[in-house]
């Protein structure tokens, strides 16, 4: 929300009425929003209830601190994450080849796409502090479970090598796509360059006897 000029000799606008729930998503919407601009280091309840119009204590209302907006905005993502990931899965229309390149491509796409919130979910202001609420780490831990369950079944395909243990196949999978999607969202590697590209490759080398 962007600050606009008044006419002093105007009167003082009243702030905007809430519905319950209206408040807690503007002020996500303005913490995303502020992380986006100035990363987690701007963001404070004080300065995010000025953000949206709402005295500190209408913030803190929902959030009792920093860390846990934080905690909540990762928990979204995680929960975002592991719909779209179910959804792709879930797709029959795919071989198991080509949904193994389409999580690839899709992976890379989210976290570039949603940069702030990839950071706080597999970022270190939360888990480098040990300071994940107990409601995050059970989504977490359930999304990679899931990521873990989707290694099992492309390792009996075939897919990615079988002799391999299923947890370890999917930490070292997740781990060279966190690290290619880290060098895009630090700007390491520059935004034009071929995601489409570097995604095909990933996918190839990961892979065992499929092309």
């Amino acid at each position: 929300m962007s600050l606009t000029d008044r006419n002093p000799t105007s009167r003082i606008p009243e702030k905007p009425a809430y519905h319950h729930g209206d408040l807690q998503r503007s002020l996500l919407d303005a913490a995303r929003k502020m992380i986006r601009e100035g990363g987690v280091e701007a963001l404070s309840l004080r300065k995010l209830a000025e953000k949206v119009g709402v005295s500190r204590t209408a913030a803190y209302h929902y959030f009792t601190d920093k860390n846990a907006l934080l905690c909540h905005l990762a928990e979204q993502g995680f929960y975002a994450w592991r719909d779209q990931a179910e959804t792709l899965f879930a797709d029959r229309s795919l071989d198991p080849v080509a949904q193994f390149r389409a999580y690839i491509h899709w992976y890379m796409g989210y976290a570039i796409e949603h940069a702030e919130i990839y950071d706080l979910m597999f970022g270190r202001a939360i888990w480098k502090q040990e300071k994940a609420s107990e409601s995050l780490k059970a989504v977490a831990y359930a999304t990679f479970q899931l990521q873990v369950e989707m290694t099992r079944r492309w390792q009996a395909h075939g897919i990615l090598s079988p002799r391999e243990d299923s947890l370890r196949v999917a930490q070292v999978s997740w781990g060279a796509l966190h690290g290619l999607a880290r060098l895009m969202i630090d700007g390491i590697y520059r935004g034009d360059s071929p995601v489409e590209d570097m995604c095909a490759c990933a996918a190839t080398l990961l892979m065992q006897h499929k092309s």
